[in-house]
């Protein structure tokens, strides 16, 4: 019986095609809608649709009506400017990248700052642009976010085109030709770019005013001064994968104990020969007495060593005349 009713179905299916000027059942519908919206709404509905048509990919962002974009929009743009409207960012964040015996690991905090609110701590700051290729985001979220995704296309481009994955240093140079043509319009963006290729491991930092340099160590954010002074004391080239862990991961944990803008958790990734992988991501407030009972212990044992009893709280003052 259900076979029978298939056949038919198909055989009334099949009236509906047999002749060229018949429309299907969904075409007659879509037809008839058309037709009251056409009466409804007059010529607006073809115009709609010929101006959809006609438009074309969109290429670039609306710049503007002057010769020179950057001068125009300087009053609104810079700090010094003679305007009566600002448009200047309050950065926070901290983002870190070093260069080892075994890759590069790259460290960040979570948190996202509207002025004095915090308005996330849950923000992924690192951008995957490939399975070889990391970006860090500080700045403005939208400004990193937006370009590190138009440069992971551009790399897969390359990838299609050549047949080989792009080096770290070109792709670090084709996001700085980018965003260098839109200097002094507003862009909030300082960047990392790390990545493993036929080089070895490699470490850019690249900012919104087109800015590109390499280097072993670099920290980027409200923060950083207080990543850099954990980075200088514990930085070697010949760490091991663990101690190396702890280093980016101490270095955020202190930065955001310092630095309202920063908090939320430490993403720790580390980019290997065969790509990068995730490490950890843990929140700070366990961190935070984590480190601090560390802390307790080694003074404890310094004490015990040095002969020297001190109550808990108390703070440990050395004077030497």
């Amino acid at each position: 019986m259900k076979l029978f009713f298939f056949c038919l179905f198909v055989f009334v299916r099949m009236d509906f095609y047999l002749d060229g000027e018949t429309a299907s059942p969904a075409d007659v519908l879509l037809e008839k809608t058309f037709s009251d919206r056409h009466h409804a709404f007059g010529d607006s509905v073809e115009e709609e649709c010929d101006s959809v048509e006609n438009a074309g990919p969109i290429t670039q962002f609306s710049l503007p009506m002057t010769n020179d974009p950057a001068s125009f929009l300087r009053p609104y743009t810079d700090v010094n400017g003679k305007g009566n409207v600002k448009i200047e960012f309050a950065h926070g964040t901290t983002t870190l990248g070093f260069k080892f015996k075994h890759g590069v690991i790259i460290a960040v905090d979570s948190r996202a700052t509207a002025g004095s609110y915090i308005a996330s701590q849950t923000v992924k700051k690192v951008i995957e642009i490939n399975p070889y290729l990391l970006g860090t985001m500080a700045g403005g979220a939208a400004d990193c976010s937006y370009w590190e995704r138009v440069l992971a296309m551009e790399c897969r481009l390359y990838e299609l085109r050549n047949g080989e994955r792009i080096s770290v240093a070109a792709a670090s140079k084709i996001l700085a030709n980018i965003v260098y043509g839109y200097r002094g319009m507003g862009l909030s963006m300082g960047t990392m770019v790390c990545g493993w290729d036929k080089k070895g491991p490699g470490l850019f930092y690249v900012d919104s005013d087109g800015t590109r340099m390499t280097n072993n160590i670099f920290s980027v954010g409200s923060g950083s001064t207080y990543a850099y002074g954990v980075l200088d004391a514990g930085y070697e080239w010949d760490l091991s994968v663990e101690d190396a862990y702890e280093l980016g991961r101490r270095a955020i944990y202190h930065a955001t104990h310092r630095d309202a803008y920063s908090g939320g958790q430490v993403n720790l990734y580390h980019m290997k020969e065969t790509g990068w992988i995730k490490v950890s991501a843990d929140n700070v407030g366990p961190l935070h007495y984590k480190y601090k009972e560390e802390k307790a212990q080694a003074d404890a044992k310094k004490n015990n060593n040095d002969g020297v009893t001190m109550d808990d709280g108390e703070d440990n003052i050395e004077m030497e005349i």
